[in-house]
């Protein structure tokens, strides 16, 4: 028998309980041994719950009992959620987590404690909740060079983003909404600043190429400024406006970011809508491949942080190799990059926006107040330096290439 406990019983703790208990059969039987949940650590009680004698609330409790060798970390934040995952790995006990902000930050340190006790510090749930994209990059991509990721990684923005391209709504009135549908936080800047975002390219791009990408060096840049009047433009160009994650390993040098881009009916991300999420990966071998699914909720997410549990009970005493080491890349700075932009200015602007770009071409739905046009390919630090020439921009939009 193998005891495992779990820290937080929320959302994504007593999800990784019930997937347990629901299907234990078969997981005992992919774990090669009978799975058992000892602990439940919460700082609350939990009268008539099914499981209210397991919980605890002196972590102590867990950690210095020998018969635990799982912990499945699912409490959130980075603290206490780094102490108590670091004493659990230096006392020789596995961690599967979901929390992408403490992977994000510490990551390869808790990998390399994880590897020196002989135990495993497993995070499939940390980026797309239930879709299998981290074991994936550690394992069956493992003769590929990945030379780019794009993915669409935050549930709350593509449902957000979604709604507005299919009713034509606005940002506030359906931020609204998916918060009223528990599907956006109360406080939702975490989701629409792009900084969940971020934190999840951050931990694929440091699986692509092997170091540690620090989520503090990428260009973040959210959908609060996406509006009505920017789908109505999109639907014109036959495209939507999608929030993209995305890592590049250029000949330059390693390059990520976060931002809404206008993206063709013919990409495959184009038709990921809703709360679902999609990881896009090109390697020099294999070409494209996409992983897609559920990026959020209860039970997908508990999922993965089961897949991780059986991959611990599998190799119990054994470390399963994660290539992330604790050197930093230099991120390239977004004025680097390359591409082109679909842009809005006033209408008063035309003249200026027509001296100072010398090719584009111009977009328009019928709104006279405005000029609209689409660039030719340029660097950011160009673009930025002739818009400003032309008097600056209502909004501007990147279009991801093809």
């Amino acid at each position: 028998m193998i005891h495992v406990a779990v820290l937080g019983y929320g959302t994504v703790g007593s999800g990784v309980v019930e997937v347990i208990e629901t299907n234990k059969e078969a997981i005992d039987k992919r774990s090669a041994a009978n799975l058992n949940i000892k602990y439940i650590l919460d700082l609350r009680d939990f009268p008539g719950d099914p499981y209210e004698d397991k919980v605890v609330h002196d972590y102590d409790v867990i950690l210095k009992d020998p018969e635990i060798a799982i912990i499945c970390e699912t409490m959130g934040g980075l603290h206490p959620a780094y102490e108590f995952s670091k004493q659990a790995l230096l006392a020789g006990k596995s961690v599967c987590t979901s929390n992408k902000e403490l992977v994000a930050s510490h990551g390869p340190e808790l990998i390399r404690i994880a590897r020196e006790n002989h135990c495993n510090y497993l995070f499939e749930a940390s980026v797309g909740g239930g879709i299998p994209i981290i074991r994936p990059l550690n394992y069956s991509l493992t003769a590929e060079k990945i030379d780019s990721i794009t993915g669409i990684l935050n549930g709350t923005t593509n449902y957000i983003l979604t709604k507005m391209d299919k009713e034509g709504a606005d940002f506030e009135e359906v931020l609204k909404e998916a918060q009223e549908k528990g599907y956006a936080e109360r406080n939702p800047e975490a989701d629409v600043e792009g900084y969940d975002a971020c934190r999840k390219i951050a931990i694929l791009s440091s699986l692509m190429c092997g170091k540690n990408v620090g989520y503090e060096e990428i260009y973040t840049e959210g959908i609060t400024k996406i509006s009505a009047i920017d789908f109505l433009y999109a639907k014109q160009m036959d495209k939507s406006i999608k929030l993209l994650a995305m890592s590049r390993d250029r000949e330059d040098g390693f390059f990520a970011m976060v931002a809404p881009f206008l993206i063709s009916r013919s990409h495959p991300l184009y038709s990921v809508n809703g709360v679902f999420n999609a990881v896009y990966v090109h390697g020099n071998m294999l070409g494209d491949s996409m992983y897609y699914g559920r990026g959020a909720g209860k039970l997908p997410t508990a999922s993965a942080v089961v897949s991780d549990v059986v991959d611990c009970a599998r190799h119990l005493g054994k470390t399963v190799m994660c290539f992330w080491e604790n050197e930093d890349v230099r991120v390239a700075d977004i004025e680097t990059d390359q591409g082109k932009y679909f842009v809005r200015v006033g209408s008063g602007q035309r003249e200026a926006v027509m001296e100072v770009f010398e090719s584009l071409a111009e977009i328009s739905v019928g709104i006279s107040e405005e000029f609209a046009f689409i660039t030719k390919v340029m660097p950011e630090r160009e673009f930025n330096e002739k818009i400003e020439q032309a008097g600056g921009y209502i909004n501007r939009i990147r279009i991801l290439s093809a």
